[in-house]
């Protein structure tokens, strides 16, 4: 799909790769809907990015999601492409997961990417087509200890996408799945537990390569051009 002109919803687009994504798109011609629950963060993005607006909205809200897509078809008229960034990671060993902090994950990692498609997709529908973009994780294509929890939420993420991208094709809705490694951002800081590579000096334990945003925002945009079902850092 080409970019430009296209109207995007960008979910956790206050900082990291939603951030990185929102100022590449918009300078590739594209109209950004910028949407996460930091207001002043948000609206201050908007004012940089010519043609963007701003949506502050939490994904674990049914209200929020409802109202992100009903603004943006009201000020621009249709959503060409959603991308479901907004998500929460989550360490500790699986005997030791709690579980209501657990919920709490899987209500913003799969029910908000959930509630966001099922809220687009009669819009795309109308309009004659569309593109939705879920960000997964590499962790969904192998097993890392103390990752179980947040890694079972983007397989979930997996499943719901590449079926949506069979049972929505014939209607020209593409739904694809993107999936970084280990991004430099606030993710490792906003996550519950302790990452295990923290502090690795200490523990000798390997840090994985790590890429920049900027890096992820590229192949986001290639993958948008390709239609491609998935692709990974």
């Amino acid at each position: 799909m080409d970019i430009k002109n296209k109207v995007v919803i960008i979910t956790g687009a206050s900082q990291g790769i939603g951030e990185a994504v929102a100022k590449l798109l918009a300078k590739m011609g594209a109209k950004v809907v910028l949407a996460a629950r930091s207001k002043d963060i948000i609206e201050k993005l908007a004012q940089e990015l010519p043609g963007s607006f701003a949506m502050p909205t939490d994904m674990r809200k049914p209200a929020d999601v409802k109202n992100l897509v009903d603004e943006t078809v009201k000020k621009f008229g249709r959503v060409d492409i959603l991308i479901n960034n907004a998500g929460q990671g989550m360490y500790g060993p699986l005997e030791t997961v709690d579980i209501e902090k657990y919920k709490e994950i899987m209500e913003l990692n799969v029910f908000g990417v959930l509630r966001a498609m099922q809220a687009v997709i009669p819009q795309m529908r109308k309009q004659g087509g569309g593109m939705i973009l879920n960000i997964s994780s590499r962790v969904s294509k192998n097993y890392f200890p103390a990752l179980s929890a947040y890694a079972s939420t983007k397989y979930a993420v997996n499943a719901l996408s590449l079926t949506a991208r069979a049972e929505l094709e014939k209607e020209n809705i593409t739904v694809s799945v993107f999936h970084p490694k280990m991004t430099s951002s606030n993710f490792g800081k906003n996550s519950i537990g302790r990452s295990p590579w923290a502090g690795n000096r200490d523990n000798q334990r390997p840090s994985p390569e790590v890429n920049t945003p900027e890096q992820v925002a590229e192949k986001v945009a290639d993958l948008i051009n390709s239609e491609k079902p998935e692709a990974m850092m």
